[in-house]
Formats: C-alpha cells, sequence, structure tokens
C-alpha cells in the first residue's frame, strides 16, 4: 500500500503527533510520500490530507483533468480547529491505520464544480496576479463578491438559459452539497446531504429580503453575469475590481464577467470512518440541534 501525506503547514506542538502518524504506517508496512503543489498523486492508493478543511480542499490541486480516475480516496486528518471534512483526529491515530488496513470505512462520492470561464479581464501589468485558467474545479463552492470600496455588486444568474434574478447585495454563492455547510451556511443557506445531487444558490447580503436561497439540480447549467453597480444611475458599468472565489482560492476580476458552472463529469471519494457519519458530524462540530441552555 502506497500513501501520499499532503499538508500545507504543521505547527511545531503537531509535529509529535505527526510522527506518530508516520511510526504507525511504517510499522504497519505501508509506503509513505510527501507531496506538494505541482506533485502527482497517480499511483497512490490513497492520500492523506492532514491539517483542516482548507487542506482537504486545497487537495483538489491534485486533480488532473485527463485522468480524473486516477485520484485516490481523500482521508482528512484533523490538526486545525473545525475540520468538518476530515474524519479523524490526532487522537485517534493509532486505531485510524488499524481501521484503515482493515477497511473499517466507506467511500463517499462528493460532486465537484466546475468553472468555465471565457477571456477574462487581467489585472494591471505589475499588480502581482495572474488570470484564472479557463477550467477550474470546487469541491465546496464558487463565490463572487463586491470590491471592498462598492456599494453592491449586481450578478444576473441563469439556470439552463433561463434568467433567474439579479442578486443585488455583496454577492452570491453557489455551494455543492459538500459546501452547503461552509460559506453558503453562514449566509442562510440551507444544509444538503452529501449525496442528494444539487447545487444551492445563496446571496451574500442581499440588498432585498425577498431574495432567498434556491436549491437547483446539480444537473443544471449555471450562468452568472457580473456586472458591478454604478455610482451614478445611467452611467456604464464601472472596471472596479471584484473578487471570484473558489474554495480556498481568490482571483480578482474587472468590469463585467461571464461565468459558466456545471457539475464536473467526475467526483472525488472521501473518507469516511465507520465512527462517523455526517449527521455526528453537523451534531458534534456543528453543534447543530444542540440545545441552548441559559
Amino acid at each position: 500500500m502506497k500513501i501520499a501525506l499532503y499538508y500545507r503547514y504543521i505547527d511545531p506542538a503537531d509535529l509529535p503527533a505527526y510522527d506518530h502518524l508516520c511510526a504507525e504506517l511504517s510499522r504497519a508496512g505501508v509506503e509513505t510520500q510527501t507531496v506538494g503543489d505541482g506533485d502527482s498523486v497517480d499511483g497512490f492508493d490513497y492520500l492523506f490530507s492532514i491539517g483542516g478543511d482548507g487542506t482537504l480542499l486545497s487537495s483538489v490541486q491534485f486533480i488532473h483533468s485527463t485522468r480524473p480516475d486516477a485520484f485516490p480516496p481523500i482521508l482528512g486528518i484533523n490538526f486545525g480547529h473545525l475540520g468538518f471534512l476530515t474524519t479523524a483526529g490526532k487522537e485517534n491515530l493509532s486505531t485510524l491505520v488499524v481501521d484503515l488496513l482493515e477497511g473499517r470505512f466507506t467511500l463517499e462520492r462528493r460532486t465537484l464544480l466546475t468553472i468555465q470561464t471565457p477571456a477574462l479581464q487581467s489585472r494591471p501589468s505589475g499588480s502581482g496576479s495572474t488570470a484564472p485558467s479557463p477550467v477550474n474545479y470546487a469541491l465546496n463552492e464558487v463565490f463572487l463578491h463586491r470590491p471592498e470600496a462598492s456599494s453592491m455588486l449586481r450578478t444576473e444568474v441563469y439556470v439552463d438559459d433561463l434568467y433567474v434574478a439579479t442578486y443585488a447585495g455583496d454577492g452570491v454563492i453557489v455551494a455543492s452539497p459538500t459546501g452547503s455547510t461552509a460559506y453558503s451556511l453562514s449566509c442562510g443557506g440551507p444544509i444538503l446531504t452529501p449525496d442528494c445531487g444539487c447545487f444551492v444558490i445563496t446571496p451574500i447580503g442581499a440588498h432585498t429580503l425577498t431574495l432567498r436561497p434556491i436549491i437547483v439540480p446539480d444537473s443544471s447549467r449555471l450562468r452568472l453575469v457580473t456586472v458591478p453597480a454604478s455610482h451614478h444611475a445611467g452611467s456604464r458599468p464601472s472596471d472596479e475590481p471584484f473578487t471570484l472565489g473558489m474554495d480556498s482560492r481568490r482571483v480578482t476580476l474587472y468590469g463585467s464577467a461571464t461565468l459558466n458552472l456545471g457539475r464536473a463529469p467526475f467526483s472525488i471519494r472521501l473518507i469516511r470512518m465507520n465512527t462517523q457519519n455526517f449527521f455526528s458530524a453537523i451534531r458534534d462540530k456543528l453543534m447543530w440541534g444542540t440545545e441552548v441552555r441559559p
């Protein structure tokens, strides 16, 4: 068995736990290799994401669109804070290795969002930023957010070429079921089970109380057309910047842009140890359904 170990940062206080994990894997006869940005994970049986949810989300970078079938299942080990997407913690590393080797886990298929962007206006020269690549993937969500100095961002939303509404406010989120417990939830969106086969469109700071989150099938083709708010009625759209977010990645766009979103033609697999399920995770980690006592 060969396992890829991926982390972005390990706190010095957590180094003993990391060394303990490596020792347990070595003792079990498992071959391990640390991987970083730009590396390939082809040929590995599993990918261990060591950190928090941000680390697990950033592991999507290892997907090769030409060989998504070669992407190994991801096991999230929480070395961070909340770690909602992770399935194990520093306190149970010894049993984790045994349970994994003996098959005491389940695999959850998770939908990815694919983002296709036509030619985008890049940042001015010397800004130190690059435009996004033509195709990107997101496990949690894609969102647009207004510039800090602007009063609002207007985003026209289309589902299967049908006009839904113009979302005027701080921005808009398109979340997968996995991402329904993240940014979308904090903006009033619903919790979706991982296998429900839908996306949720959630406004951010909507400027009208009638604009609410809406759930659409994940077979839908979504289109977001952005027009930054103008400071003067009747004037031409401004070229001020706004943010496109894809999970933990951020890029800056200018003026008006069109984003085409949909379900990626493949999914990824997250490992869920048998000591946990989706509902126990939202109860334990999000305190869902917990009675608040004075």
